[in-house]
């Protein structure tokens, strides 16, 4: 019983150890603010407002997850920060408000079939957030716009406007 309890204690400083070291971040390394980062819209679209991060979890593996997406983003390192994206979605797999960055991240990367996909996503698991809501059929109306789809945009931004009311 001792012997087996002297191996447990240790292996388990090393696993705590091993989370305070993804959890903790110099507050140097956080400097840009959602706002700061630049969002292109293309003629015909609706710019779509970063979220705010306490909305999006309690969990600081995800926030820090989500701080480097959104510093990536700003850098023009998209996929660095789709990779982010999707490990953060690895640990809250039905965090809607994640699914909602990635799919606004792929509608900043041209890939509109993907937008809609994941914003569907985002949508199925946004239960009754209607702001959340709100914000992926703009996603949805953007990435319609861009694909020449101009009814199917129209649909979707007067969904989002029925929902933000």
């Amino acid at each position: 019983m001792i012997r087996s309890s002297l191996i447990f204690i240790p292996a388990l400083l090393l696993l705590l150890g091993g989370c305070a070291s993804v959890t903790t971040q110099p507050p140097a390394t956080v400097t840009a603010t959602p706002e700061a980062i630049p969002k292109e819209v293309l003629p015909g679209q609706v710019a779509v407002e970063p979220v705010p991060k306490a909305l999006v979890s309690g969990n600081q593996a995800v926030l820090a997850l989500l701080d480097r997406a959104r510093l990536d983003t700003g850098a023009g390192q998209r996929e660095a920060a789709g990779a982010s994206l999707e490990r953060a979605l690895r640990i809250e797999p039905r965090n809607a408000w994640l699914w909602h960055e990635l799919a606004q991240l792929r509608l900043d990367q041209g890939q509109y079939a993907q937008a809609i996909s994941v914003a569907q996503k985002s949508i199925s698991f946004a239960g009754r957030e209607r702001h959340l809501q709100a914000l992926n059929w703009r996603v949805i109306g953007n990435a319609r716009v861009a694909q020449g789809s101009s009814s199917e945009a129209e649909q979707a931004f007067k969904l989002a406007t029925e929902l933000e009311q």
